[in-house]
């Protein structure tokens, strides 16, 4: 009779999943046909999808063109998947057969953080999920065992017996610590399946996880019915375990009960990564910048920066501490030192520079969710109160003084008898390259150094689609600037950031990135209504959403001041400072009662300048750059102009192995220092004298 009710409750439990598999799958294919039909009819989705590989209209789970180092991420549900599919009990062997036989079921992913998950206590998830059930029902019963236990103290007072029983050898079932299982168990293979998980797949998953545990739960109370004295046997250990004398309790578990325990040293490496495992276990992929260069072999450091206004900023490097020439890489809006690395060893500005022997450093502007502070209960609307001035006159200056610091320390140890200034110039080079919004603080801060007669340190400035003029933009943009110019005295007292505000649906907007290349045409047309915003640009910005500075942990964010400097900045047509809106402040920021303007103040740039539009760039606009590029030239600076086929994002996102030789080369034209022109000729001379001994 039991093997007949194990045979129905696996069948069923098959059917089950299936019909639940089938039914989500053809809702997820619905919804990409209706977003292939609506997607015919947008004007414009030629252009828009033209530059993304792999969109078509079918679904498909071969996953999205992204980088190498992104394939292995981490699932939501990886914990608790191999916590019930890698273990199982052997009374559920017979009707569990068929379930493991089923290929079209999404196979679970191997992670070795599932190890330290939160079910890790037990080792065996069927019993974990019983012993809660049976934990359930010993409450329920809990005073009828009082009822019973009543007669029962009389009978021991009755017949004169000690307070002090022997215990039962039986082990009891009542709900304990979990014990821990062999190592084996855990051991779970690495599997060509591992890499990040949507929303719909992991919806698959959850499903089959609560069938698992209803179907489970059936089977045990089926079990228990069908075997009378079994579940009598249980019931009798339940009443018949005494629970006023815990010593002899202790005594009788630590006898009889062998808890397999592990110690952790302090020096045990999985001490110390248990935080992160179980911060990656709800998130699809929270990898950094470090990551992303550890695991393709270069060099890493991290070196925290303090403003002098309290913002702990994160300024990263790839050191090659005895190089005399060094690149300063700083991002855009709503981006991190992320893009400079995205696209591995061969698309990637950051590696290309250090192969090139360049000493490179990544700035991250302040702005993160995180909001790191010294002041540790600094209030959100007094952190985000900050605009473009302050990236360009206080995260520059800060990060880049810090850069002259470390390098000035190296160069002295590597080569202590080089003088540190020849001819009142740096022991070393650097060149800054700034993407959008990161090129017009760069000016900002080359401006306003120069104004303060303070030195910038830097040698050349390769700007790519750098901010800073904006008139000539779309119908969206021009709306946004009169909205923010209309409501920002009310609205930056109730909105100081612009970003996703809880780490769930930080979570979410990454997984769905996912789903929308599993289901391309909902994608596609995710990828047309987002370019439709930003005025028809072609960047992948759907892409972009799926990369792993934009998880549940941390992310870039826009303060409200930045917005709305951009805004004042497309309204009057001018690249200026911040307009603090009333005569009285910015006489007391600035002197004048007008912010500067930093278009007229060109005259003070003293490097070489090379500005990159992109032709397909429909957020700052080929016009605009070459804007700057006539005001340059107009204050005779020393400045070159060149586009590109690019949108927006694909300067830093793409793979441009066309851009990459453009910015080597401007970066080789940049002369050696005094040093290492004097180191040359001595060099020459060495070998003329050996060819006239030859």
């Amino acid at each position: 009779m039991q093997r007949i009710v194990d045979n129905a409750l696996a069948v069923t439990k098959e059917s089950v999943k299936t019909i639940t598999y089938e039914s989500l799958n053809n809702i997820a294919r619905c919804i990409n046909g209706v977003s292939a039909l609506l997607l015919t009819v947008l004007p414009g989705k030629a252009n828009i999808l033209e530059g993304l590989h792999g969109w078509e209209l079918r679904p498909t789970f071969r996953g999205p063109r992204l980088p190498r180092w992104m394939h292995n991420g981490v699932s939501s549900f990886n914990e608790v998947i191999h916590e019930l599919s890698v273990d199982s009990d052997t009374s559920s062997l017979e009707y569990s057969s068929e379930e493991d036989s089923d290929g079209a079921l999404p196979a679970s992913p191997s992670s070795h953080s599932s190890r330290f998950s939160w079910a890790s206590a037990s080792a065996n998830p069927e019993s974990h999920w019983t012993e809660w059930i049976t934990f359930i029902l010993w409450w329920l019963i809990f005073p009828l065992r009082i009822l019973l236990w009543v007669p029962q103290f009389f009978m021991r007072l009755f017949f004169k017996r000690s307070s002090r029983i022997p215990m039962s050898p039986r082990r009891t079932s009542r709900p304990r610590i979990s014990k821990t299982n062999s190592s084996k168990d855990h051991d779970v293979p690495n599997r060509a399946t591992d890499r990040r998980r949507g929303v719909i797949e992991d919806l698959h998953l959850a499903i089959e996880i609560c069938i698992e545990a209803i179907f489970d739960f059936f089977h045990k109370a089926t079990h228990l019915l069908l075997s009378p004295s079994e579940a009598f046997a249980i019931m009798l250990s339940w009443f018949s375990s005494p629970s006023h004398n815990p010593k002899e309790n202790q005594d009788h578990v630590s006898d009889d009960e062998t808890v397999q325990t592990a110690t952790l040293g302090d020096t045990d490496p999985s001490l110390k990564e248990r935080p992160t495992r179980l911060y990656n276990s709800m998130n699809t992929d929270t990898r950094t910048c470090q990551d992303v260069i550890t695991e393709l072999g270069y060099p890493y450091e991290a070196i925290r920066v303090v403003t002098s206004d309290g913002y702990v900023l994160l300024l990263e490097r790839i050191p090659r501490r005895d190089a005399r020439k060094a690149v300063y890489l700083q991002h855009g809006i709503l981006d991190s030192s992320m893009g400079w690395v995205s696209n591995g060893i061969v698309g990637s500005p950051a590696f290309a520079a250090y192969d090139q022997g360049y000493d490179v450093f990544l700035g991250n502007f302040r702005g993160l969710v995180s909001r790191d502070h010294v002041n540790k209960n600094i209030p959100s609307k007094e952190y985000w109160r900050y605009s473009i001035n302050e990236h360009g006159t206080e995260d520059i200056p800060a990060m880049i003084e810090k850069i002259h610091e470390i390098k000035t320390s190296e160069l002295k140890l590597c080569q202590p008898n080089i003088d540190e200034e020849v001819n009142q110039e740096e022991p070393y080079k650097l060149c800054a390259v700034c993407h959008s919004l990161g090129g017009a603080a760069i000016l900002m801060y080359v401006i306003t150094r120069k104004i303060k007669e303070k030195p910038h340190r830097l040698s050349r400035l390769i700007l790519l689609s750098p901010a800073g003029f904006h008139e000539d933009s779309n119908l969206g943009f021009t709306l946004v600037e009169y909205i923010f110019l209309f409501v920002s005295p009310v609205l930056v007292h109730i909105v100081p950031a612009f970003y996703i505000p809880t780490r769930f649906f930080r979570m979410l907007l990454n997984k769905l990135a996912r789903d929308f290349h599993n289901y391309p045409a909902l994608g596609g047309l995710v990828q047309t209504l987002m370019s439709y915003v930003v005025g028809g640009d072609s960047s992948n910005w759907v892409g972009v959403l799926g990369l792993p500075h934009y998880n549940m942990n941390d992310m870039p964010a826009v303060s409200f001041r930045v917005a709305q400097h951009l805004a004042q900045i497309k309204h009057t047509g001018k690249f200026r400072m911040y307009d603090y809106g009333s005569r009285s402040a910015n006489m007391e920021i600035y002197g004048s009662p007008e912010p500067l303007d930093l278009g007229e103040s060109y005259k003070f740039i003293d490097v070489p300048v090379d500005l990159v539009a992109g032709r397909k760039d429909k957020v700052i606009r080929p016009s605009m750059v070459r804007k700057h590029y006539n005001v340059m030239k107009d204050a005779e600076v020393d400045v070159s102009f060149n586009e590109f086929e690019y949108a927006h994002l694909d300067f830093t996102f793409s793979h441009r192995e066309e851009l990459l030789r453009f910015v080597m080369s401007r970066l080789l034209h940049v002369e050696p220092t005094p040093v290492q022109q004097r180191q040359s000729s001595q060099k020459g001379m060495k070998l003329k004298k050996k060819k006239k001994e030859v």
